[in-house]
């Protein structure tokens, strides 16, 4: 799945919300980023997001997606 998919689906951006969570705990500001914009469904915390998982490292990022990856 590609980063552009997940940013502007809400189902991939609540799947990759809970996969953060487990990863990183559920305090972890990419995670509740994730979770805002699809409570929200706001276009501008989806790129906040977005831009807040990009920074991650590659293990985490990997990590998260490899688990959504699993689960469709």
């Amino acid at each position: 799945m590609a980063i552009d998919e997940v940013a502007t689906d809400p189902v991939a951006m609540s799947r990759l919300a809970k996969a953060m969570a487990f990863t990183s705990g559920p305090g972890n500001s990419t995670a509740i980023a994730l979770s805002v914009g699809v409570e929200n469904r706001s276009e501008r915390v989806f790129k906040t997001a977005r831009q807040l998982f990009l920074q991650l490292k590659p293990g985490d990022r990997m990590a998260a997606l490899a688990m959504i990856s699993g689960s469709t």
